[in-house]
């Protein structure tokens, strides 16, 4: 992978694992996450005048792909109602890589050489170790979180794609994330009402800024996959966790403890091996 791709990734797991957190933190994640998406909603109008359209061909893939978005949304949503972000976050990422390798071979047509196979099972192995406690996986929304990676790599593979047949990759994200950011305030319309999600509450600012990182971050791997593998793109985006431990450890009080060292050393041998 081109070095340049390899820091965009690495930023864009930054910017995710932001998001998340502060997603986790909030009292009412549906609500939170619906203000993310009209927050990218309305960035996207104001960002779509300025750039083509997007091929005709890469709209069957925009449409899908937001279906999955809005499915990821709700599976993420019900997977941090039992779960913590520590051990919920890293699973729902850590399962991704792999699909996203074996859908993009199957899909796409995709060859992923040894070295960055082994890379991505690395890294997911790593991931996945960061959620483990006491040589266990006890998780009671586990089915949710492993929904959750489906999803994720359900719509990395759509997008992967849609994006190199879009002509321009900015406008097909710009335009699937518009979608995206639509469906959901007219789901939660739907669940809920109009009045609940219009009135102003504590932390609106704070999840209408968590969405615009959202939409930066998805934008620099959509950028990504247009250069370098989608397996390989999806496990680096996935070092998120990496950066979600940091973060808790700094700011959060959590324990950085021998275990969690030790999965972060195989996520980085996992990356350099990519690299």
């Amino acid at each position: 992978m081109p070095a340049h791709i390899i820091s965009l990734t690495l930023f864009a797991a930054l910017l995710h694992a932001s998001w998340n957190a502060l997603l986790r933190s909030g009292n009412d994640r549906l609500w939170s996450m619906t203000i993310m998406c009209v927050a990218i909603a309305l960035s996207c109008v104001v960002i779509a005048p300025f750039l083509p359209l997007p091929a005709r061909a890469s709209i069957g893939y925009a449409v899908l792909s937001a279906l999955l978005h809005v499915s990821y949304n709700l599976c993420l949503i019900r997977s941090y109602q039992s779960g913590d972000l520590g051990q919920t976050y890293p699973v729902a990422r850590g399962s991704s890589p792999l699909m996203v390798t074996c859908g993009a071979a199957l899909f796409a047509g995709e060859k992923i050489a040894f070295n960055t196979l082994l890379g991505i099972a690395l890294i997911s192995g790593g991931i996945l170790m960061l959620a483990m406690r006491s040589r266990k996986l006890a998780m009671p929304g586990l089915k949710y979180t492993l929904a959750t990676g489906a999803f994720i790599a359900a719509y990395s593979v759509v997008d992967g794609m849609g994006v190199r047949v879009s002509g321009n990759p900015f406008s097909y994200t710009v335009w699937m994330s518009m979608l995206w950011g639509v469906l959901m305030p007219v789901l939660y319309i739907v669940l809920r009402d109009t009045k609940s999600l219009l009135r102003w509450r504590p932390g609106l600012l704070s999840a209408a800024a968590g969405g615009l990182v959202s939409l930066l971050a998805y934008g620099i791997i959509i950028y990504a996959m247009t250069a370098a593998p989608m397996g390989a793109v999806s496990a680096l985006r996935e070092t998120s966790v990496l950066f979600a431990a940091v973060l808790g450890y700094w700011f959060l009080g959590e324990t950085l403890t021998l275990r969690k060292m030790l999965a972060c050393a195989v996520i980085a041998t996992g990356t350099l091996l990519m690299g």
